[in-house]
């Protein structure tokens, strides 16, 4: 089983809408467990994103086999997610012996 960690900046809008969007990114990831998953609020950007200066960022640790293929498709074509970073974590079914 593989470990990704993933990390999303969403604009600045209402709570109820980040909420949604929230659950429609994890629907996005059926098949997989979110084994972690940190709100970290909202921060400042270091420079504007798509003329904002403000972005609430969210951490989450997923556990499974394969990320769905159009996963990161969908986070391009979505309007209120201005930066996203997936990162494959150490597989640990890999050992080598010397």
């Amino acid at each position: 089983m593989r470990t990704y960690e993933f990390v999303l900046i969403l604009r600045p809008v209402q709570e109820k809408e980040r909420t949604k969007l929230l659950e429609t990114v994890k629907s996005w990831l059926k098949g997989l467990k979110i084994s972690n998953e940190k709100d970290w609020g909202s921060k400042a950007l270091k420079y504007k994103i798509k003329k904002e200066l403000t972005g609430f960022y969210y951490s989450f640790n997923v556990e499974g086999d394969k990320i769905p293929l159009d996963f990161e498709r969908k986070l391009f074509n979505t309007d209120q997610v201005l930066r996203h970073l997936l990162i494959r974590g150490k597989d640990n079914t890999l050992k080598i012996k010397n």
